[in-house]
């Protein structure tokens, strides 16, 4: 039972901050700390070595310091940079080139999408709610957490940490 529950984490985590992204343009700090106390739990659960579990740590530290420069220079919002890395942490050193190749091609297409929505659908055509509107927004931000969970969600069910506890 509590496998379970720790092995649901990672994609119940994903699927609220692609939900709280893409209706307040916000991911609160609380998903990616579960993100992080899930995979401590599930490293002490399986008794994961201390070299793999530093090796995880360090592609999320990694991918951490590669976000935040991007926020910085107003590239990425600062709760997508949190989530790519508490998410890369889940990946690991094994799958986090897959894991980032799947945001970009997620992040592309949810790009293509809204662009589109902005282009073809009229602002003022129908009443949108505010989320919707926030969308519309001519040169408005994107809610990438939408591509990060997306590829997250594709990507978890190969690795080895899935593998371990689903038996």
């Amino acid at each position: 039972m509590l496998t379970s529950l720790i092995l649901m984490t990672f994609p119940v985590a994903m699927a609220v901050a692609a939900a709280n992204d893409l209706f307040t343009m916000k991911i609160p700090n609380r998903i990616s700390l579960a993100l992080v106390a899930g995979f401590v739990a599930i490293a002490v659960l399986t008794k994961m070595p201390l070299e793999v579990f530093g090796t995880h740590v360090a592609v999320a530290f990694c991918v951490l310091a590669a976000t935040f420069a991007l926020f910085a220079l107003n590239m990425l919002g600062g709760g997508d940079a949190k989530l790519l890395a508490a998410g890369s942490l889940w990946m690991g050193g094994q799958h986090i080139i897959e894991f980032l190749a799947y945001v970009a091609v997620f992040g592309g297409v949810l790009a293509l999408i809204i662009l589109g929505y902005r282009n073809l659908v009229p602002a003022d055509a129908v009443s949108l709610p505010g989320w919707a509107r926030r969308l519309h927004t001519s040169r408005g931000p994107i809610p990438y957490g939408i591509a990060i969970a997306a590829a997250g969600l594709v990507l978890f069910p190969t690795t080895e940490l899935f593998r371990l506890l689903a038996v």
